[in-house]
């Protein structure tokens, strides 16, 4: 029998190779692969909804149509008001395979997980390690289904200098699996947008978090 975790997890392996929904307009349901995981991803006219919640109610909250509707505002309100879950933000989702070698820029492991960006991601992945770069820290951890996530933060005074390419980049080598490396990132953040497509990630849709409420 099928796990919740393996059903999202081989669904996103397949996109990750290329092999998406259906393009149908419609709306798959799973369960959620862990308690702290759930939320919503929007592909090219398909979405996917993964939260612990009655499939036919889920479809039944969505207006016939309208492929925008998975991510709209009142949708993911009656989702988090049903499931006592807050929304957070709708970001692009990115994917790339790791790269064999060396990062491109000198790395120190960074034991201070009170760094806000590590700390950040201990809320949403497990097994998280960080790097520092002179300017800049780059992360990986196990999140949603258990793939592998990047994150990447550069320091205000270093922005606009090329950093977050290199650090995205470096995320790549840093992997160290064959295995597709994930990112998540804020649209609005065009700098950041600029360096993960630089790095090489793909977007392949655009996905947004449903955290428990504390």
């Amino acid at each position: 029998m099928t796990s919740a975790s393996d059903q999202l997890a081989t669904l996103l392996t397949n996109v990750a190779a290329g092999r998406f929904p259906p393009a149908d307009g419609g709306v798959t349901v799973l369960p959620q692969p862990s308690l702290r995981d759930a939320g919503v991803i929007s592909f090219t006219a398909h979405a996917v909804v993964f939260i612990d919640a009655d499939p036919d109610w889920v479809t039944g909250n969505l207006p016939a149509g309208d492929l925008a509707a998975p991510l709209s505002p009142p949708f993911l309100q009656t989702l988090c008001h049903a499931t006592n879950r807050r929304a957070g933000s709708i970001d692009v989702l990115c994917v790339t395979e790791p790269l064999p070698g060396p990062p491109p820029v000198d790395l120190t492991p960074e034991p201070d997980l009170g760094h806000p960006r590590i700390s950040r991601a201990l809320s949403y992945r497990d097994d998280v390690r960080a790097w520092r770069a002179d300017g800049g820290v780059v992360l990986l951890g196990r999140g949603v289904a258990g793939r592998l996530e990047t994150a990447i933060e550069v320091d205000e005074d270093r922005r606009g200098r090329g950093l977050g390419r290199q650090l995205a980049t470096a995320a790549r080598h840093l992997a160290g699996a064959r295995t597709p490396l994930w990112a998540q990132v804020a649209p609005g953040n065009a700098a950041s947008v600029r360096a993960f497509l630089a790095a090489g990630f793909t977007p392949v849709g655009a996905e947004v978090l449903l955290a428990l409420k504390s």
